[in-house]
């Protein structure tokens, strides 16, 4: 397409001649030397970008080479042949899980509807609990008392799954008829309340499949609330002193504070963090249930990963938990972009 020099050249009117428009010889000049540029920065900054590496080389090898064996899914599995040089299967496995009349398949439904169930759960009694700690955080005013607080409510963050889980199996732990050892201390105070049976509490709360949800949901936030308050405390202290000041001056109290200043002040971390809790809303982690669950708990505590782990690996049946767990993936997708793109429509506020 030809174009006129009126389309990149600027009449000048007392020299009767075309020039160059002075903007667009910044946007050239830019454009020529873009990699220069970038290389110089490079070279500027060279330790930052170097303290990159390790993170890249974990998104390498952990995230992205993992995704060859999503071949598997679509491959007939044979240990002694390379994944890319196995029979192609097609779609077998998935028409497996999404048939409905095989045994596979009810399983495969039940730990899909068990992840749903727990993520939803932590959505909506675990997302807004870190959001609280942080206002009651801001709301202590002795810098010692709160820095007492917050390594204490940090702390289980740090403990092992493995040492989580065995603290909570001995606090609901069942009575031991042979061995004398008498019920978990939570599982006593709950039969001291009046809450469950005595009976409910000898045979053990892990091995009734109506509590395990509560105890899984109970124990995540005890576990996480704390060291999640970080992003939300770190967003308020930076709200400024005057928007508390004004407030204060129109007779708000410390609720209204919180509702009309703070609140609104936070509303895009809260709108971020609430989109990445939606992305992984399926991503339950298999170590805790799997050391909690037993055979008479997976009506409820069954999910897609230790669904996955037991075909796999304890049946070998490589493909239907390829399957699995892809399916349960690309569900997880799904969500993020149809969470960030409701999140952009209506408050402007998005991950991307």
């Amino acid at each position: 397409m030809k174009m006129k020099c009126d389309h990149y050249l600027v009449f000048d009117e007392l020299s009767g001649k075309y020039r160059e428009d002075p903007e667009q010889a910044v946007r050239d000049d830019v454009e020529k030397h873009h990699w220069s540029h970038v290389l110089r920065t490079v070279l500027k900054d060279w330790r930052l970008y170097l303290m990159l590496v390790p993170m890249l080389l974990v998104f390498l090898f952990w995230r992205y080479l993992p995704m060859y064996e999503l071949l598997g899914a679509f491959k007939v599995y044979d240990a002694n042949i390379e994944v890319s040089d196995q029979l192609y299967a097609g779609f077998s496995y998935f028409k497996m899980l999404f048939s409905g009349t095989t045994s596979l398949s009810i399983e495969f439904w039940r730990a899909f509807r068990n992840t749903f169930l727990l993520s939803f759960y932590g959505l909506c009694f675990g997302f807004p609990m870190p959001i609280i700690v942080a206002l009651f955080f801001n709301e202590i005013r002795s810098n010692i008392a709160r820095s007492i607080y917050q390594v204490l409510t940090y702390l289980p963050k740090f403990m092992s799954t493995v040492v989580m889980t065995s603290l909570i199996t001995m606090l609901v732990r069942q009575a031991g008829t042979v061995t004398g050892v008498e019920m978990g201390v939570i599982s006593q105070l709950l039969v001291g309340i009046g809450a469950i049976t005595p009976e409910v509490g000898a045979a053990g709360l892990l091995n009734d499949p109506g509590f395990f949800r509560a105890i899984y949901q109970i124990s995540g936030i005890w576990e996480t609330a704390g060291y999640d308050s970080i992003v939300f405390f770190a967003a308020i202290i930076a709200i400024s002193p005057t928007s508390y000041e004004a407030a204060q001056i129109d007779g708000a109290g410390k609720l209204a504070q919180m509702r009309y200043v703070v609140l609104p002040s936070i509303l895009s971390t809260i709108v971020i963090m609430l989109i990445t809790r939606i992305g992984s809303l399926l991503n339950i982690g298999y170590e805790k249930v799997l050391l909690l669950y037993n055979p008479d708990t997976y009506v409820t505590a069954d999910v897609v990963s230790t669904f996955a782990h037991r075909q796999g690996i304890g049946e070998g049946l490589v493909g239907v938990a390829s399957a699995a767990e892809m399916l349960n993936n690309v569900v997880g997708m799904l969500l993020v972009i149809g969470a960030n793109t409701i999140a952009r429509k209506a408050s402007d506020v998005s991950l991307y």
